[in-house]
């Protein structure tokens, strides 16, 4: 339940039924549509919140809106809703106040919805696919990755918390030049292993990293030396086959240690295979927007764009300086090329398995390919630039005592998602990385896994475990909170206790915002402000010296927060310890 949208609605209502009453009394003219907005003022001396219907109504009422405002102030009826007064200021603003009602159906609404505290129907009807990660698997995952994968993973959490029907997916790559470069590099250091280093110079373009030696060591103590003796073509399938098989694996458990779980792993060899990638380069073909030249298939991708943006009034001149290209979907050699590929895929998930909506996390070095690919949906038909939405991310530093770290302290290498995870918590990373995805970051380790409140995480967390500490030590005592409706609203009538009540009454329009914008974090600032609230509501409040009344009142609060706090973390998946 939505008690901010609740109360926004019912002052449209109230102020609506305020005009009937005055028209009908003859005070205000009859026939207008009375409309504004209904928003919480910054400064609460301006109430709880604040409406302009008088002004936006001023023309049609023939009237001035402090005339209008104070007239529908004399009849506005607020017995039985959320409200205690209206007054009005300026130039006719009506400034409404809370009153007893509201603060208790927030803690109601929590106390009946309990873990679906927070859930909305904003997206409901709308499915969903959320695909991120997505990392090449010729090696370890690295720190794009594990942003990626805590805002993608907290993405979808939130789409779902929203209402729609979210699917996770993972693409593998397991086809095309990065595989043919896994398979020759494996193979250069088989050779080398078995012939010395000398035998054979190492590519230049392949793939250097230490994971390669291991890769070749094992298949040749599984295979031996005989694969020396096979055709190159089977050699090179053998031993991409292998790394794979090696490397799939180790990429899930490291995922899963990152508490992510998909859906589906969507191998791109299945594209290939089921002729998908081949097929829609065909119906490009048959839509007039490929042509063939040097022998090999190109898509008309300047001109789908230029046609799109001319549409959308740019002007010629503009659009030349924008110097488009074209891209090669089907090289001279009959292979076809990763955005043929990519653009089979997405034409997968929109087209056959029919979402509604496909949204992409990928780096920002990737910025380029947004337009081209939508430009590829939209030749398509399926509308890719509606229906196709890529978040990119910035750029992770990695930073110990002011000092940028390139290499684990562990293993001597460039640190790995693996790595990252030996030396900090999964909590940690998971929220630290959830922290604004649209600005570069400076991931500070030390401060990842200091123990006070200077870490945001240890912080939030804290303020769950104080509260079930506090709930239990009272038990013990004998003082339970109370139910919803048995609170005596003057308990909970005090500063700190507002407060706290309106950032509890905020979690479902965090919700709805953040599927709205794609921003997960925005649930990481604010359950941020709710335990500084509740810190500070705990610190004013000593609830243990406290009458029975009071303090089974005050309970009920902290109860809700904790189940509030719970919800939060649940989402950007991080735990909520009991003791700490």
């Amino acid at each position: 339940m939505n008690l901010i949208e609740n109360a926004k609605k019912q002052i449209d209502a109230l102020i609506s039924e305020a005009y009937s009453r005055a028209a009908g009394a003859g005070e205000l003219p009859q026939g207008a549509a009375l409309t504004g907005t209904v928003e919480i003022p910054r400064d609460t001396k301006n109430g709880d919140y604040a409406a302009n219907h008088a002004m936006t109504g001023a023309k049609a009422l023939h009237a001035a809106p402090r005339k209008i405002a104070e007239t529908l102030e004399r009849h506005m009826e607020l017995d039985g809703s959320y409200f205690k007064s209206v007054e009005i200021a300026g130039p006719g603003f009506m400034n409404f106040r809370l009153g007893d009602k509201w603060y208790a159906d927030v803690l109601a609404a929590i106390e009946a919805e309990g873990a679906d505290y927070g859930r909305t129907d904003s997206l409901k009807g709308r499915k969903i696919m959320v695909e991120f990660v997505s990392a090449n698997p010729t090696g370890p995952m690295h720190m794009g990755n594990a942003r990626g994968g805590v805002l993608g993973d907290a993405l979808a959490e939130v789409l779902s918390r929203a209402g729609a029907e979210v699917a996770r997916e993972f693409y593998v790559n397991d086809a095309g030049n990065q595989i043919e470069k896994f398979a020759l590099s494996i193979e250069a250091r088989y050779i080398q292993l078995i012939r010395g280093e000398d035998a054979i110079a190492f590519p230049e373009d392949a793939y250097h990293g230490d994971d390669i030696r291991e890769l070749a060591r094992a298949f040749r103590e599984k295979n031996g030396d005989g694969w020396l003796d096979k055709p190159e073509s089977e050699r090179r399938a053998a031993m991409a086959g292998f790394g794979l098989e090696h490397n799939l694996p180790r990429m899930k458990s490291d995922l899963e240690r990152y508490k992510i779980h998909y859906d589906r792993w969507f191998l791109e060899s299945e594209l290939h295979a089921a002729g998908e990638v081949e097929a829609a380069a065909a119906e490009l073909t048959r839509r007039g927007y490929t042509y063939e030249k040097d022998g090999a298939l190109w898509m008309a991708t300047s001109r789908i764009m230029a046609e799109k943006l001319l549409a959308s009034g740019k002007t010629q001149e503009e659009i030349d300086r924008q110097e488009l290209k074209d891209d090669v979907l089907r090289r001279a050699n009959g292979f076809y090329t990763y955005f043929a590929a990519d653009i089979a895929y997405h034409r997968n998930k929109l087209e056959k398995r029919g979402f509604d909506t496909a949204i992409d996390i990928w780096g920002a070095d990737h910025h380029g390919h947004v337009a081209r690919l939508k430009a590829a949906l939209d030749a398509l038909g399926l509308d890719g630039e509606h229906r196709l939405d890529v978040v990119l991310m910035q750029l992770v530093r990695l930073m110990r005592d002011g000092e940028v770290v390139r290499m684990s302290k562990r293993t001597g290498k460039a640190i790995s998602l693996s790595d990252l995870l030996d030396e900090v918590p999964v909590d940690a990373a998971r929220y630290f990385f959830n922290s604004r995805p649209d600005s570069q970051m400076d991931f500070d380790l030390g401060l990842a896994i200091r123990q006070d409140s200077e870490n945001p995480v240890y912080y939030v967390q804290y303020a769950h475990a104080r509260i079930c500490t506090l709930i239990a030590n009272l038990a013990e005592a004998g003082l339970c909170a109370a139910g919803a409706g048995e609170a005596d609203a003057a308990v909970l009538s005090g500063e700190h206790e507002r407060e706290l009540i309106k950032q509890l009454a905020g979690l479902p329009e965090e919700i709805r915002l953040a599927a709205r914008d794609y921003n997960p974090s925005r649930v990481n600032a604010y359950v941020t402000e709710l335990a500084a609230r509740f810190h500070r509501f705990y610190d004013a409040c000593r609830i243990k010296d406290e009458a029975a009344s009071c303090a089974c009142g005050h309970l009920l609060l902290c109860r809700c927060v904790q189940r509030v706090i719970e919800n939060c973390l649940t989402i950007i998946g991080v735990t909520a310890p009991e003791h700490m």
